[in-house]
């Protein structure tokens, strides 16, 4: 087990260190990959991104204990994920491209000959905090695989993970990066599928487990939630909006609209979406799966943690080579994420919060390494599970950034103060929603993201007339 966990670990080590050839020594190949990067590339780390440690940890765990509604949150996800993704992709890589802007903050600050100094800091603060924090989810769902796995302190994991996240960064940036994901993709689909097939064949193939399913309880097999009976009436439209207001959140998300901004021309993002999206719902569908059949497979009591149903669930059903690549797929899904992260978070620092190192590259890589420190400090420390923690970031970065960069895409020039209110508001709607618990019936991006969007628009009158 550990020697095939250790063996595919090195191989995702000499993925990231064999792109360093390709390199090279300046901040635009460190941040953007000299924007050169192919299609095919660019759809299988952006969707390796997208699908982390959350997938493998959280969304099984909360499938285990929601049942067959999660899966509202796929069929949400990437409805609205496609939305955001017809809507900004194309016009954010053609954008980037023309005004040469190497960050997120910077093209949401970005007006014309100039740029406003309030958004770009307050994007880079954002980035810094919340990409960081979402960093250590990713680090912590790797430590709880090898402390179920292993045995081994939580620490662990997160440690070993932040070391190899540092290591393929200094080793070639975001190429780095791009191309450990696109080979960890294919390693978390083959992982993800090979115990889905061995957890039916263990309940005795999928009559049986259909079964098995129904018995778990009455409502495990609902399509829907049960919900409050004061939203009988619209709970159900608003449960399954608010995932798709999820998925449309992807656009407010640095560490994965970064990888478009890498694509070699806006022209090929067809061919990015045929591959995004083919491998996203099917690896999707395979962690419902999963999720939903980790309740009949393991014989658990009242205080088992959900989130370690995967890892629980391989050791039970999978022969000691197979938990190694299993194990390598969670592992590899928390780096994919991971690095991009620290990278986005990296380039808020260097390119937002303090422009003056953007082009010096030993300093870049020394704030890599501070970001890298700084989420395994929050993964040590941070009492939220690996799910709560990430739709709790992907709300918040998705309210900041998604309504603004929707209008700027689309050829808007607001002014300092209408950019400043819609991020602020959608920001402060969506921790309000989580605050108040609301979320737990309707996912806070959405009210947050409609506010930001009107708050935009309602605003109008502060931006001064063009002469």
């Amino acid at each position: 087990m550990i020697v095939v966990f250790v063996i595919s670990l090195l191989f995702f080590a000499f993925v990231g260190l064999y792109s360093s050839k390709h390199k090279e020594a300046n901040t635009e190949d460190y941040l953007l990959a000299g924007k050169a990067v192919k299609p095919w590339l660019v759809a299988l780390s952006a969707v390796s991104t997208n699908n982390s440690g959350y997938m493998f940890i959280g969304m099984i765990g909360f499938t285990y204990s929601a049942g067959l509604s999660s899966i509202w949150l796929m069929i949400g996800w990437i409805l609205g994920d496609l939305i955001g993704s017809l809507m900004v992709a194309k016009k954010l890589r053609q954008l980037s491209g023309r005004e040469n802007i190497m960050s997120f903050g910077t093209l949401l600050g970005h007006r014309g000959k100039k740029t406003i100094k309030a958004i770009r800091v307050l994007s880079g603060l954002l980035s810094l905090f919340f990409l960081s924090s979402y960093a250590a989810a990713q680090f912590k769902a790797g430590g709880k695989a090898l402390m179920v796995t292993f045995e081994w302190p939580l620490y662990i994991g997160v440690i070993g993970g932040a070391i190899l996240v540092v290591l393929y960064c200094f080793s070639g940036g975001i190429r780095a990066s791009i191309w450990t994901d696109a080979a960890q993709s294919i390693v978390m689909i083959f992982a993800m599928g090979l115990l889905m097939f061995y957890a039916v064949d263990s309940a005795g193939g999928w009559s049986a487990t259909i079964s098995k399913l129904n018995n778990v309880s009455d409502n495990y097999m609902n399509w829907f939630p049960e919900l409050p009976s004061v939203l009988s009436w619209s709970g159900i439209p608003l449960f399954v909006l608010g995932w798709m207001f999820a998925g449309f959140g992807v656009i407010g998300q640095p560490h994965i609209m970064v990888r478009y901004m890498t694509m070699d021309s806006a022209d090929n993002i067809k061919k990015v979406r045929k591959y995004y999206y083919s491998w996203f719902t099917a690896f999707y569908m395979m962690a419902v799966m999963v999720g939903l059949l980790a309740r009949i497979v393991l014989v658990t009591d009242s205080k088992f943690d959900p989130e370690l149903a995967l890892p629980t669930m391989s050791m039970e059903l999978l022969p000691d080579y197979f938990v190694g690549i299993m194990l390598a797929g969670i592992f590899a899904a928390t780096i994919s994420t991971a690095d991009s992260l620290v990278i986005s978070c990296t380039s808020a620092v260097t390119n937002d919060l303090f422009p003056r190192l953007k082009h010096h590259y030993k300093a870049t890589k020394a704030v890599t390494l501070s970001i890298a420190f700084l989420a395994v400090l929050f993964a040590l420390s941070g009492q939220r599970s690996v799910f709560e923690l990430v739709v709790y970031t992907w709300a918040v970065l998705g309210t900041a950034f998604g309504p603004l960069l929707t209008m700027i895409v689309f050829g808007k020039s607001p002014g300092d103060v209408r950019s400043l209110i819609t991020m602020v508001v959608g920001v402060g709607v969506t921790l309000l929603w989580d605050y108040l618990s609301y979320d737990k019936y309707v996912y806070s991006m959405l009210p947050g993201m409609v506010a930001g969007f009107l708050a935009y628009f309602i605003t109008g009158f502060l931006d001064k007339p063009k002469s």
